[in-house]
């Protein structure tokens, strides 16, 4: 692309206000944002006449822009977005997970047929580089896993359970009002944000694309305080972590669980909003990224190295899947959890291939065994209407 970047913006809320002033008043990369489209027409005032408009078309047809940059959270409209730039044979940035956990096989074949580059490092892990980190440092096939604690909402609650004694209900208050979660805060808690944010990390580790039907998360938001004490008689701590793994068939394996975390493992001490990635490779053994993986700075962060990136004319290569053995996704292995549960009806949902312990009393019963994925997978849109808890107890 020539030297001088020049931006359609979609989105002008937090971090799109943000990404306008550091471009306007910084020295960072020769960069203007030309066009800035909102449906929020309160934000008009914020801009002036002529870059404010309402109409996706101006951007897209505009002969000048040569980069998108979508910040918006309709998973369905930035595809719709994101698609026609590229189509066009603009560059895009984006920083929408769901949108892109959903639809990044066909966004790389139309990168292919256009030459037009897609980032989005702030999909995943905000200000943590994790997508160039793989795409660049780790450009080989000695990866065995990628784990991480991917949302920092979720882990902002179990943080003021864990270290503060609070309940869960008044921990997602909490997080609610500092602006951590969302009014309706399922994404986060539920597994959802962590599950897209793991198919993209997926990809870039391992260059395997699963689509979000076939991944199991299990969030939260059903934590009760018998499961709490479990994990502190321990000495332990529980994190929802989500993990890809590679197997010595040449198989890949991934989800997302609440699991019991021991202190000498990395994420143990990542606390509050942040998150934590851990990357583990044949001859390079472990390497930890931390930060704060979410906010209009830490993700604005990313999405400036987005386009600063673009001024040297950066564009993924997709190495795994151009030059590595071709792996495949499996859910035919075993996981270990610990299942809390009240109702025996609520049990024979699961069809544990071996039971290693067991507990049962008047207030709650509990039942730590070996399971097939594709066997959680069958019954994952039950867990959610029951009252259970499921942890990956890490062995």
């Amino acid at each position: 692309m020539s030297n001088k970047i020049k931006i359609g913006l979609f989105g002008f809320g937090i971090v799109g206000q943000g990404l306008y002033h550091v471009l306007k008043n910084s020295k960072t990369v020769d960069a203007e944002v030309v066009l800035v489209c909102d449906l929020d027409e309160s934000r008009k005032s914020l801009l002036p006449k002529d870059v404010y408009t309402q109409d996706p078309e101006e951007i897209l047809n505009h002969p000048d822009i040569n980069l998108v940059v979508e910040l918006i959270n309709d998973a369905d409209a930035a595809y719709k977005i994101d698609k026609a730039a590229l189509l066009k044979g603009k560059s895009v940035v984006s920083a929408n997970k769901k949108m892109l956990a959903y639809h990044l096989d066909e966004f790389i074949e139309i990168q292919k047929k256009t030459n037009a580059a897609f980032l989005y490092e702030a999909s995943a892990c905000g200000s943590i580089p994790i997508i160039r980190n793989l795409e660049e440092y780790y450009d080989n096939d000695l990866t065995l896993s990628v784990s991480g604690i991917l949302n920092g909402s979720s882990n902002y609650i179990l943080t003021k359970i864990f270290n503060e004694n609070l309940d869960y209900h008044l921990a997602l208050k909490q997080a609610q009002d500092l602006g951590f979660a969302e009014s309706n805060p399922s994404l986060d808690v539920d597994g959802w944000d962590s599950m897209f944010k793991l198919i993209i990390i997926t990809l870039h580790s391992f260059g395997v694309y699963v689509h979000p039907d076939n991944v199991f998360n299990f969030g939260i938001s059903n934590l009760s305080p018998h499961d709490i004490q479990y994990a502190k008689e321990k000495g332990v701590k529980i994190k929802l972590v989500g993990e890809v793994k590679k197997s010595n068939n040449g198989s890949i394996t991934m989800f997302v669980m609440p699991k019991l975390v021991y202190s000498d493992d990395s994420l143990f001490s990542v606390e509050n909003q942040f998150n934590g990635v851990v990357i583990e490779g044949m001859f390079y053994d472990k390497q930890f990224m931390f930060g704060k993986g979410a906010g209009g700075y830490p993700t604005g962060s990313a999405v400036l190295s987005d386009i600063t990136a673009r001024a040297y004319d950066y564009k993924y290569e997709y190495k795994k899947q151009k030059f590595f053995q071709e792996l495949s996704y499996t859910d035919n292995t075993l996981v270990e959890i610990y299942l809390r549960y009240f109702d025996d009806a609520d049990l024979a949902l699961f069809n544990f291939t071996e039971v290693l312990e067991k507990y049962l009393s008047q207030n709650y019963k509990y039942i730590v065994g070996k399971i097939s994925l594709s066997e959680l997978l069958k019954i994952k849109s039950q867990l959610m209407e029951r009252d259970l808890f499921i942890i990956n107890t890490g062995k």
